[in-house]
């Protein structure tokens, strides 16, 4: 282990420092670097700054790089949720929003953004640490924006917005739906369920709560189905990036930005010339 570290099992040490470096020689550390603080907050910025010095090479005895590993966005949970939901909203208001709507267009528009930004903040990150963080608030604020969309989409229809308990919203999360097609094979389940748990008129058969293996009470419109699965993964999606936003902070108070480093290796070479 090296001096000073806080680690006091060597295993754990080595296991931390080969999964740091296979998250840096993918790529995927700076973007990543929101999973390895998920305990209390002393535990997260000891992970920080042992992710700082390997990504930078300082633990390993290699030089600093101008212009760090970055892009890794692809691979990032916030990111493939964000696309999902995008996927989800465009086939949403294709069905159930009025085309000429504004409403249509801000809430495409909105899913857009959160996909968009997550990747070119993530891009940006090897040169401007204040693009990367501004990029990311800006899916962050937008994604927000599309949740209200669905809330009030919900509100003025009179359709219920499940608790996140709701049997049904249960089933979903528990599918892990990654894709738009998953989405649908989840609302056709909820469908059928919902026949089969009805009388020849439609009404329900039984009364009470349901359990998370059984069937909704009554038929359920799958506009109202849809939209509290936008929002399940709304929450989600945001959640993380919350605390995306927050590890992105952190580094650049651990690290610095471009500038800073851009001095420290140009020092560096400096030095190394004048000692040749």
């Amino acid at each position: 282990m090296p001096p000073g570290s806080r680690f006091t099992n060597p295993a754990q040490w080595a296991l931390t420092s080969f999964a740091l470096s296979v998250m840096v020689s993918r790529g995927m550390a700076g973007p990543l670097s929101c999973c390895v603080g998920s305990g209390a907050a002393g535990g997260r910025r000891r992970w920080m700054r042992t992710w700082a010095r390997e990504r930078g090479g300082l633990a390993m005895g290699e030089p600093e790089r101008l212009i760090p590993l970055h892009g890794g966005y692809r691979k990032l949970k916030s990111f493939q949720l964000a696309q999902l939901i995008y996927d989800v909203t465009a086939r949403f208001c294709d069905l159930y929003v009025g085309k000429r709507s504004r409403t249509h267009d801000q809430m495409v528009q909105a899913a857009r953004s959160g996909v968009q930004n997550i990747a070119e903040g993530s891009q940006a990150s090897g040169t401007s640490k204040k693009t990367e963080i501004k990029l990311t608030g800006v899916a962050r604020s937008s994604l927000e924006e599309l949740r209200l969309d669905y809330e009030d989409y919900l509100r003025q229809r009179g359709l219920e917005q499940w608790p996140p308990g709701h049997p049904a919203l249960m089933r979903f999360k528990a599918r892990r739906c990654a894709t738009l097609e998953q989405v649908q094979a989840w609302v056709q389940q909820e469908r059928q369920l919902a026949r089969t748990n009805t009388d020849g008129r439609g009404r329900p058969r039984t009364k009470g709560s349901v359990k998370v293996g059984g069937s909704p009470c009554g038929s359920v419109p799958c506009a109202q189905m849809v939209a509290n699965a936008a929002l399940s993964l709304l929450n989600l999606c945001c959640h993380l990036l919350d605390r995306q936003l927050g590890a992105q902070a952190e580094a650049f108070e651990t690290e610095g930005g471009f500038t800073e480093r851009l001095y420290r290796v140009r020092s560096r070479r400096r030095g190394r010339g004048t000692q040749a």
